[in-house]
């Protein structure tokens, strides 16, 4: 078992972090002042924070420290600690010691990409990714008003449960009969709260899950009731994430195109219709294509598809393939996933992290499919990472020209406030700090996740967000 003995500081939950990318899930043990890691080596070491502000890492023989300026101690501890575990185990990961979601707003305080590298020891590729993301994520950022609300409406269905998903609350397969009341109570929780919004809304976002799972009835019912009590402008941007193409009809195409819907989002994961199927996904690559085409003689010329590299049961290179065939699509955006263990996902963290790369080298895959896309007019402008990510990986957004989403950059930055409708939804507000220019405190308030419960206490949810918002 793998030990790390902390020294001069209680930062565990950074400590937890590098020690993860490395050794897998640890074990903060804070009554013995430790982490570990029962999947890593028999090694113990000492992770020490000096009074004077350095960070020294140490075993019985050898001892890490970073020459050169000193960052904020929580950074500096895992900076000696990758130094350490990088040496001990003769590994680099793509983004050095970063561990958090968001590496562009660590970019933004650098002058050039090659600071990322030397301070942080981010791999050259990933250190260039994360600084021009940095500066388009500013960019679109500045579209969106600070006194601006966005809102998230959720609805946690989907036609089937995918085996890498545990996202959303309910398999529609199950539960038929909880549709209608749960668009019922988001219609309810959007009636209540409407009256006391008085700021603008920039940017309105309709996720799940699949919305487009309701019956057209339902579907109709909800857009009708968000366009007569939010405050949806025309500057507005208006995302619709219709996700699987078995739950998209004409009526719903047609009932997002009255609201004056422009963007959704169409999702195939894969154009590998049999890992589709494999995963639990009920549609083909096939069905995807005609569903697209279908979407742009409707009008919708504002798509985002999804990739996820990474997938079982196909080769990283059939992720390139994925790519290249979405290009030929040649939608507005197109986001590219890493696989990643989510904590009720059926599929096992062994499959996701495919540790011995019988997939293939997903890194090499991943590199070219953003090679593909910026070759073909795209340019990334939003990522943001996740724990238990395979190959340490990232996801990020490509946008052709300035298609990029607001809604995407505004709620990844942690700088601007949302409000969340609908069960397992998040409303945060971000308070500017002083003397920092790119990062924000941070207050969220959580809305029950599951959808019965949610359906129940509906009012008491929308009181909670009053008054969290202070309306």
């Amino acid at each position: 078992m793998f030990e790390v003995i902390l020294k001069g500081h209680d930062k565990y939950y950074g400590v937890s972090d590098v020690v993860r990318m490395f050794f897998g899930v640890p074990e903060e043990l804070k009554d013995e002042g430790k982490v570990v890691a029962p999947e890593g080596p028999d090694i113990r070491i000492t992770n020490e924070l000096l009074p004077d502000g350095r960070s020294v890492t140490y075993s019985e023989d050898k001892v890490y420290e970073f020459e050169g300026g000193l960052l904020e101690p929580g950074r500096e501890i895992k900076r000696s600690l990758y130094l350490a575990l990088s040496d001990i185990t003769s590994q680099r990961m793509p983004w050095g010691c970063l561990t958090g979601i968001r590496p562009t707003l660590v970019a933004c305080e650098e002058e050039d990409a090659k600071a990322l590298e030397d301070k942080y020891f981010v791999r050259p590729d990933k250190a260039k990714l994360a600084f021009e993301t940095s500066r388009e994520e500013q960019r679109i950022l500045s579209l969106v008003p600070e006194e601006s609300l966005c809102i998230y409406v959720g609805i946690p269905f989907c036609p089937s449960r995918c085996e890498y998903c545990s996202f959303i609350s309910s398999d529609i397969s199950c539960h038929m009969d909880r549709l209608v009341n749960y668009e019922a109570a988001l219609e309810r929780e959007i009636s209540l709260i409407a009256s006391s919004i008085k700021r603008p809304v920039s940017a309105v976002y309709v996720g799940g899950g699949t919305p487009t799972v309701f019956e057209e009835k339902e579907f109709a019912s909800l857009l009708d009731c968000m366009f007569l009590n939010l405050n949806i402008t025309p500057e507005c941007e208006v995302t619709v994430e219709a996700g699987r193409p078995d739950t998209i009809t004409d009526g719903k195409l047609l009932a997002m195109k009255d609201h004056g819907i422009t963007r959704i989002c169409i999702n195939p994961q894969t154009m590998r219709s049999e890992t589709l199927l494999k995963l639990g996904r009920k549609h083909t690559a096939e069905d995807i294509v005609r569903v697209y085409r279908k979407a742009e003689d409707t009008g919708f010329d504002l798509i985002n598809m999804d990739l996820i590299a990474g997938l079982p049961y196909e080769n990283a290179d059939e992720h390139v393939k994925s790519t290249k065939r979405l290009i030929e699509l040649s939608p507005a955006n197109i986001t590219v996933h890493t696989l990643y263990k989510k904590r009720r996902a059926s599929i096992s963290r062994e499959q996701v992290m495919d540790l011995y790369k019988t997939r293939g080298e997903l890194d090499n895959c991943v590199a070219e499919s953003y090679d593909l896309l910026k070759e073909a007019g795209y340019r990334p402008y939003y990522m943001y990472r996740q724990k238990d990510t395979g190959h340490g990986l990232e996801n990020t957004g490509f946008a052709k020209g300035n298609t990029g989403s607001l809604y995407n950059v505004a709620m990844m930055s942690d700088a601007r406030d949302v409000l969340s409708f609908g069960a397992g939804g998040m409303s945060k507000r971000c308070f500017k700090q002083e003397g920092e220019k790119h990062k924000h405190r941070v207050e969220r308030c959580p809305t029950i996740k599951d959808a019965l419960t949610y359906i129940e206490r509906v009012e008491e949810m929308a009181e909670k967000k009053i008054a969290f918002f202070g309306m």
